[in-house]
């Protein structure tokens, strides 16, 4: 049995035409130590004020997700596996809200949720803009209660709170963002704290401003000028990134509430570790992270929820008890 390891680690660097060589390093296995690997570990006792067990509601968006190439109904939503995969990557679990089911029931599942995905799609009016405003509204009034109730608005999530919070349905202009990856740059002397970046590396964070580790997948973006110029998105949000379009057009692409844990996203966060219908959603290690630090901070918000619903009711309104509908042979993946 062995009672060390023996870590060859050699570092070499150029001084005056010499390689210096550093010592090779021992590593020492608990028996080493003096360590009673007899005893039992030591589990910390969870924290009251968390919740282990949180629940992402994620609200569905018109249409059967392909184009009506597998459902041509009226009354058809759907919600792309990729946003479920970012709620369960971090440790939750997910209850669907569909947006066009009666609003009695709608609330009701809220009530069982920790925080809540608005997705990307096309849907700007009608019902669905109806039921974002009325489920963000709730959010507000949970957290302005006392619990902490986050909201991650992804794309289409983000311009209709953007519209909602100026209510102005016309503030967004069209950008050229279409399938594409593209850095993040972020605002200068920006505090990250409290914000999906906060526990980034810092390499990663460097990488962020360089390499193309986010896709973009949009056709309207906001001016950080008209952003700021207008009071009740500045009041409400902060800037922290901004990108630019293929035409040149400098957008906000991430933005966090001053007040209230609400994310704001003009790229897609969920995209790069769970889709691959397209070539050009970035897929290496360091895109991989920032999928996996996005879901992780969203989730660790969603532990901050005082919320502790039945668990038989949130048993059986998890998205388990739907049946998936693959779309890859529909041209989507």
């Amino acid at each position: 049995m062995w009672s060390y390891v023996w870590l060859p680690l050699v570092a070499l660097s150029l001084f005056k035409d010499s390689i210096i060589m550093a010592k090779a390093a021992t590593i020492l296995l608990p028996s080493q130590t003096g360590f009673d690997i007899s005893r039992s570990p030591v589990c910390s006792a969870p924290d009251p004020n968390l919740n282990y067990r949180p629940v992402i509601g994620i609200l569905s968006h018109p249409g059967d997700g392909a184009s009506g190439r597998l459902s041509n109904a009226t009354d058809a939503s759907s919600i792309a596996a990729s946003y479920v995969k970012l709620a369960e990557s971090g440790g939750a679990r997910v209850i669907p809200l569909i947006f066009n089911e009666p609003e009695e029931i709608l609330f009701q599942k809220l009530e069982l949720v920790n925080g809540v995905i608005l997705t990307g799609g096309w849907a700007k009016e009608g019902l669905y803009f109806e039921i974002v405003k009325k489920i963000f509204n709730k959010v507000l009034e949970r957290n302005d209660a006392g619990e902490h109730f986050p909201i991650y608005a992804i794309c289409l999530g983000f311009e209709l709170l953007t519209m909602i919070i100026s209510q102005n349905r016309d503030i967004f202009e069209k950008m050229d963002a279409r399938n594409s990856a593209s850095s993040l740059q972020f605002v200068e002397n920006v505090n990250i704290q409290g914000t999906i970046f906060q526990r980034f590396p810092p390499e990663l964070l460097k990488k962020l401003g360089t390499d193309c580790l986010v896709m973009q997948n949009h056709r309207f973006g906001i001016s950080p000028q008209s952003f700021e110029g207008n009071i009740a998105l500045s009041n409400f949000f902060k800037i922290v990134t901004t990108c630019v379009d293929d035409n040149g057009k400098v957008y906000v692409s991430t933005v966090q509430s001053t007040k209230y844990p609400v994310t704001g996203f003009q790229w897609h966060p969920e995209k790069n570790a769970f889709e691959w219908g397209s070539s050009k959603i970035p897929h290496s290690e360091d895109a991989i992270q920032v999928t996996q630090h996005a879901a992780n901070h969203l989730v660790s918000e969603a532990r901050k929820s005082l919320n502790r619903p039945e668990s038989k009711k949130v048993l059986s309104n998890l998205i388990y008890n739907y049946k998936p509908t693959y779309c890859g042979y529909a041209g989507i993946e």
